[in-house]
């Protein structure tokens, strides 16, 4: 069996010829445009207003988190905050030699 067997396309031809019609909306661009759309809600003080679905779902959370759900409230400082970094200690007492090369090596390759 030939290397050019294994292949099951030539060279500069497509393996999806027709592939995705032009002009066709990626699901992020789907999902934001119905993330826009308004709907009223009742809020908590029983006051009706025009609020987005993502409004809407944002309050859902924060209602959740308020509930005591971690995972609500990781959600939600992770939108407003941004995720925590990675941070290293390097004040110490122990005497020891520090390769800092190494330790910024270790930092990028988490990256």
């Amino acid at each position: 069996m030939s290397k050019e067997d294994l292949i099951p396309f030539k060279k500069g031809q497509s393996g999806n010829p027709n592939g995705r019609p032009k002009g066709s909306l990626n699901r992020s661009t789907i999902a934001k445009k119905w993330l826009e759309v308004l709907s009223q809600e009742e809020l908590e003080d029983g006051e009706v207003k025009w609020l987005s679905n993502e409004e809407a779902m944002t309050l859902s959370l924060i209602k959740k988190a308020r509930n005591g759900d971690v995972n609500a409230y990781k959600a939600l400082m992770d939108s407003a905050y941004g995720t925590a970094k990675d941070t290293v200690d390097i004040n110490s007492n122990e005497k020891r030699s520090i390769d800092f090369k190494h330790l910024i090596s270790g930092i990028k390759a988490k990256h």
